[in-house]
């Protein structure tokens, strides 16, 4: 039991898993966020131009209300934190391709030093 512990207390304590648990936790947060720009700000806008509140649209089917402006209104949730997400991501990228060309045009000391090797080989043998 005191190995099953063990195995388990390695591995919550690997990065991933607490980066894991950080990001569920950030984007739980960030969900709230972008539901209340939608819900309190985004949607009355529409709801002006509806000319009610765009969340009560619905049809009567047989008895039972088919609540479309709620699922439309989900939608615009998705949309804005997909594209928050997507740019929020594109930045990161952009960020590492930066990091990488500075390692690439930083040579370490063997690549200097064998291309030197190779120079003084090639004048040497002409």
């Amino acid at each position: 039991m005191k190995g099953f512990f063990k195995e388990f207390k390695e591995f919550i304590s690997k990065g991933n898993v607490l980066d894991l648990a950080v990001a569920v936790v950030m984007g739980s947060a960030f969900s709230k966020i972008v539901s209340s720009l939608v819900d309190d700000i985004i949607m009355p806008l529409f709801g002006i131009l509806v000319g009610k509140n765009f969340a009560s649209l619905s049809v009567d089917l047989n008895g039972s209300p088919l609540t479309y402006g709620a699922f439309i209104q989900a939608i615009i949730d998705f949309l804005i934190i997909a594209l928050c997400i997507f740019l929020f991501t594109k930045a990161i990228n952009k960020f590492k391709r930066k990091e990488e060309k500075k390692e690439e045009a930083k040579k370490s000391d063997e690549t200097v030093l064998l291309e030197e090797i190779r120079d003084l080989l090639k004048k040497k043998t002409k």
